[in-house]
């Protein structure tokens, strides 16, 4: 294939991927209208019986009519829920095949085998590959399909809006085409994808939280939200997952960034707005991790603080990026 076929491949690949992806946020609200639809015919069945109980005990000896229930109706709603789930997560692995794709022939395209994230377009590719990748693995290990709607909206509207910044493949300027920089990148990567699962917790344990706080009567409780952990368990999963990224963070923040721009510019730190705000986000995650384990910050507190760092993250990945000019502005 010539370096334009395989350019073109690969944005075919990352279109089709964000059209798929598209469809399994839509399989995804899906579940959450069916999970609704079961809790309501369940709660119906409850409401039967106790009517059933109550004409029972009864004194006038007569025979009670028994009210039809919809066990039909709720075991109908609950293999519409778990097939929506099931499409939501085949389309999500075929979105992730079709986005590495699109990785591996952008770095052909470019003339040499390279690592494809030479500019934004190519930075949001390779971000939401990680993100969809932490998701899928996360699935595996801690069953978290319920966060897919806000996963693959997420990966929709960032990849979406990579088109406004798309460039042409090409080769890589000379600050770029260092060793050190697949390195600091890949960690960076992987430590980004955590935190895109991390705050996609803290926003659902709010939620989660706010409605166990209005709804203490179970029998009340219908919906999506209440198909979900507990909040008490989000919140330590959010930690867990912080927990693991930050590390990775901090070796791809603060050791092998340096160690790349000392190679590429002859000095490790140069106070550029890239490396500050590098190293206000790992400020931000450090007061969240040491508050989270040590002041015993739990619950609402360290979820704001986790989605606070969260946009500071995400501040650098676009805002100095795009806007503020620097060192790294070959990244526009």
């Amino acid at each position: 294939m010539s370096l334009e076929q395989y350019a073109n491949f690969s944005n075919y690949s990352v279109a089709s991927a964000t059209v798929v992806l598209s469809l399994a946020c839509l399989a995804y609200i899906a579940e959450w209208a069916f999970t609704r639809q079961v809790t309501s015919a369940r709660r119906r069945d409850r409401a039967a019986q106790r009517a059933l109980v109550t004409t029972g005990a009864g004194d006038s000896g007569a025979t009670a009519s028994v009210a039809p229930t919809n066990d039909t109706s709720a075991a109908d709603a609950e293999y519409r829920r778990e097939l929506a789930a099931r499409i939501g997560l085949s389309l999500t692995v075929l979105a992730f095949a079709l986005l590495v794709v699109g990785v591996v022939t952008r770095s052909l395209a470019s003339g040499e085998f390279r690592a494809p994230w030479g500019n934004m377009y190519e930075f949001s590719m390779v971000g939401i590959t990680a993100v969809i990748g932490m998701f899928l693995v996360m699935v595996k290990l801690a069953d978290v399909n319920w966060l897919g709607g806000i996963v693959t909206a997420f990966a929709v509207i960032v990849l979406g809006l990579s088109m406004l910044v798309y460039v042409p493949a090409g080769p890589l300027v000379p600050a770029l085409d260092s060793y050190w920089l697949v390195i600091h990148v890949i960690a960076a990567m992987i430590s980004a994808g955590a935190f895109a699962i991390g705050a996609a917790l803290s926003v659902l344990y709010l939620v989660r939280a706010r409605a166990e706080a209005k709804t203490p009567d179970i029998d009340d409780r219908e919906g999506y939200i209440w198909r979900l952990p507990t909040a008490a368990k989000m919140d330590r999963l959010s930690y867990r997952i912080h927990a693991f990224a930050f590390p990775l963070y901090t070796f791809a923040a603060l050791i092998a960034g340096p160690i790349w721009a000392y190679h590429a510019w002859g000095r490790a730190w140069g106070w550029d707005p890239k490396e500050v705000w590098a190293f206000i986000t790992w400020v931000a995650y450090a007061c969240y991790l040491h508050a989270r384990a040590t002041a015993g910050w739990k619950g609402k507190a360290a979820a704001i603080l986790a989605l606070v760092a969260f946009a500071t993250f995400m501040f650098n990945y676009v805002g100095v990026n795009l806007f503020i000019d620097g060192m790294h502005s070959y990244a526009k």
